[in-house]
């Protein structure tokens, strides 16, 4: 990778995005709490919330990944309470289609993904950048069949 991809990929707003994620920690008592990791990069990120009337109401992350996978869960973070599960799926597609495939941004709340367009020629980091909303998915749906 040259430096000038670097300098493109590793852009001021995504390393802004890095440093201030949202909801870091954990929650003491969630009703789904998922793990994901990328084994290409060995990112993991922990997502733990609950959901009330199927809408996420509490949330929180453990992120230990590089800036592209951080900055993907500092977009989350911003937009997920009151969403549902299905808001989660369809913007974890809507995503993995932007990265892979060159799809459209996802549709608000989750518009701060444009900020990863770069990353589109990136491919061994999409797996990174997916992790937060794998995670989420994979938590709301524990919620759901514990409700």
């Amino acid at each position: 990778m040259a430096d000038s991809d670097l300098i493109t990929l590793y852009s001021d707003r995504i390393l802004a995005l890095a440093t201030d994620i949202p909801h870091l920690g954990r929650l003491p008592a969630p009703q789904g709490s998922a793990r994901r990791r990328s084994p290409l990069c060995g990112s993991t990120v922990t997502v733990d919330l609950v959901m009330e009337n199927g809408r996420v109401t509490a949330f929180a992350q453990d992120v230990k990944a590089c800036a592209l996978g951080q900055a993907s869960a500092a977009v989350l973070g911003q937009a997920v309470l009151g969403l549902t599960r299905d808001d989660l799926v369809a913007a974890r597609d809507a995503l993995a289609a932007m990265l892979g495939k060159a799809g459209p941004v996802p549709q608000a709340p989750f518009a701060g993904y444009e900020v990863l367009i770069p990353a589109r020629d990136f491919k061994n980091r999409h797996a990174s950048i997916l992790l937060p909303l794998e995670a989420a998915c994979e938590a709301a749906a524990q919620a759901e069949a514990g409700m």
